[in-house]
């Protein structure tokens, strides 16, 4: 009653007061969702509220120290829809994304965007140029090595290293303003010029010739072998470098030796327009436009050496060339055996782990707890609250920081990320027609 006076119970205190910043200590589990950056929207996190993401605005800020992520999951958990919507998503706000797609699952995703995949197959109508003068004589030869190690499967011996050096620089010379060839190193290596026996102090041409014979034949598989059609010629016309999506559809070779070998010319040819973008960048001072570079079920190729190198370029390079590298695999032990163990694509290989600025993980098996806690310095809680995750769920972690995020779908993305239709299967949220249920009988 207005006027009287207040009578307080037995043990009861007045009200305190206090800051916000004094707040989060009296409620140490309540706090704001999201990083405080802005991105597209991911889904909600731990405590219900709005997650965004876009790895970019974070490095800006300092909050990831590298825009290269890494998504684990097993099979059938979302890390690849997870990819895809994302990309889809990123599209509207300008991203680009080049994508290696080696199961050929990125057709939708292309169609929904209003482009098509470019399909790389032995004898098709598409063919890739690697060893393009793109991003300078530098990138040229590194580009020409990656290639050269895919095809041998190793390293290459210090007389194949000059070897192939003197051999570009004559292609180079010889094809004057045009951009040299893989035909054409063939060639100079198989019938050495003058210059090149000079250039490596050779006895003779045919002591040249021998020294690089092996390396030769492994280059010349992709001009007359089982990859003739993909890379032995000029650059197919139609490419749209400003397209803000380039898939390159890989499932033509399955999971054949030679994926390894696709994949590195691709990532070549990939790298080299990206090089040229970063000189002419450097000429006019305008920024860089920002890229994704996908490539999903990275554990398939990585054991050949040639894929390794160019992963290992991509992810150092990460921020001269503007690109965000997105990689996919089941679990973190895949980098473990990308090769024979010790070998140096093992190395490489694992030293991408350190390089990644978050980590995306989905549903994991029993046997990653102590990797989960060793190698990524996971606590006992985070590490058991990987092992149950359901579908869509994933434990973000950036450094220090992890949440745990519920990704959000449309029903245009579920379409677009839909995976299953030779089990049968209808999309998440299909809903049968009545004509659909009489003609099934349910």
């Amino acid at each position: 009653m207005q006027g009287a006076a207040v009578t307080r119970r037995r043990g009861q205190r007045p009200g305190h007061s206090a800051t916000t910043a004094h707040f989060q200590a009296a409620y140490p589990f309540q706090g704001q969702g999201g990083l405080g950056a802005p991105g597209v929207y991911i889904g909600a996190d731990a405590f219900g509220g709005a997650w965004v993401f876009d790895q970019w605005e974070l490095y800006e800020r300092r909050i990831m120290r590298s825009p290269n992520i890494v998504v684990l999951g097993e099979i059938a958990f979302a890390k690849s829809t997870w990819i895809k919507t994302f990309l889809y998503r990123q599209f509207l706000f300008g991203r680009q994304s080049f994508v290696i797609d080696i199961k050929g699952e990125y057709l939708p995703l292309a169609e929904a965007i209003g482009v098509s995949p470019f399909v790389l197959e032995p004898g098709g109508s598409m063919r890739l140029n690697p060893i393009e003068r793109r991003g300078g004589r530098k990138g040229q030869l590194t580009l020409l090595r990656s290639v050269a190690m895919a095809s041998l499967r190793r390293h290459l011996v210090p007389e194949e290293e000059a070897g192939l050096r003197v051999a570009l620089d004559q292609c180079n010379d010889e094809a004057g303003s045009a951009d040299p060839t893989l035909p054409n190193v063939v060639d100079v290596l198989l019938h050495p010029r003058e210059p090149m026996v000079a250039g490596v102090s050779a006895a003779s041409g045919p002591e040249f010739a021998a020294a690089n014979r092996e390396l030769a034949l492994a280059l010349q598989r992709l001009c007359d072998g089982d990859l003739k059609g993909i890379f032995d010629g000029q650059t197919s016309a139609g490419i749209d470098l400003d397209s803000p999506l380039i898939v390159f559809d890989l499932s033509a070779m399955g999971d054949s030796e030679a994926l390894g070998v696709l994949a590195t010319c691709v990532g070549a040819w990939q790298q080299a327009v990206l090089r040229e973008r970063k000189r002419v960048s450097d000429e006019t001072g305008i920024p860089m436009r920002k890229a994704h570079c996908v490539f999903e079920e990275v554990w398939q190729v990585t054991p050949n050496i040639g894929v390794a190198e160019w992963l290992q370029a991509n992810f150092k390079l990460c921020r001269a060339l503007a690109i965000s590298n997105i990689l996919s695999t089941h679990k973190l032990t895949d980098f473990d055996t990308a090769g024979d163990k010790g070998s140096r694509a093992v190395r490489i290989a694992q030293n991408l782990v350190p390089d990644a600025g978050c980590f995306i993980i989905h549903r994991q098996s029993p046997d990653q707890r102590e990797v989960l806690r060793d190698d990524l310095g996971r606590s006992e809680t985070e590490v058991e609250l990987a092992m149950g995750l359901d579908v869509g769920e994933a434990l973000w972690v950036m450094g220090a920081y992890s949440t745990l995020v519920q990704q959000r779908s449309s029903a245009r993305e579920r379409e677009i990320t839909f995976t299953d239709q030779q089990m049968g299967a209808n999309p998440p949220g299909f809903r049968p027609t009545p004509t659909e249920i009489a003609r099934t009988g349910g």
